[in-house]
């Protein structure tokens, strides 16, 4: 999977997309605003959870935080976040490379409404060194991602 995967997701969902790679890791959200020289909201990270046995991806703006009461009311049960090893496993991307493309398995993906304050934001592309730059429609579109209110607020 990693990169890999995500090239051939985006050349069937989005040919006009490119990855941004970088010499240096941009495994965390401010090591990832810094590599590509955004505000780290701007990053959009994807937090692999598991509710009642189902795994699911939120993707949020890189500085907010994962509202407890807030997604068991969305999701009907107490998330909690994978394993590093659950991660890879279900995803097939590496910790600090999770982004919602080119998954290893079909995964239910959500995009968490505070995407919705820019016009563009980068989710990682696969590694631990990649990102891409999209709009939040654009990226639930591609996705089939649902819109939820999941994060507390800023």
């Amino acid at each position: 999977m990693t990169i890999a995967s995500v090239r051939a997701f985006l050349a069937e969902k989005a040919p006009d997309l490119s990855i941004l790679e970088l010499e240096r890791s941009t495994a965390t959200v401010d090591l990832a605003a810094a590599g590509f020289g955004v505000p780290p909201e701007r990053i959009a990270k994807t937090l692999s959870l598991k509710v009642d046995g189902k795994a699911l991806l939120v993707v949020a703006r890189g500085t907010a935080r994962l509202d407890n009461k807030k997604a068991k009311a969305a999701f009907g049960g107490k998330a909690r976040m994978l394993s590093a090893e659950e991660v890879v496993e279900i995803t097939g991307h590496p910790v600090g490379g999770v982004c919602p493309f080119g998954l290893a398995s079909p995964l239910p993906v959500y995009c968490d409404v505070s995407l919705k304050a820019f016009d563009e934001v980068l989710p990682a592309a696969g590694s631990t060194n990649s990102a891409l730059r999209i709009s939040p429609d654009r990226l639930a579109e591609i996705t089939g991602a649902a819109w939820v209110d999941v994060c507390a607020d800023a």
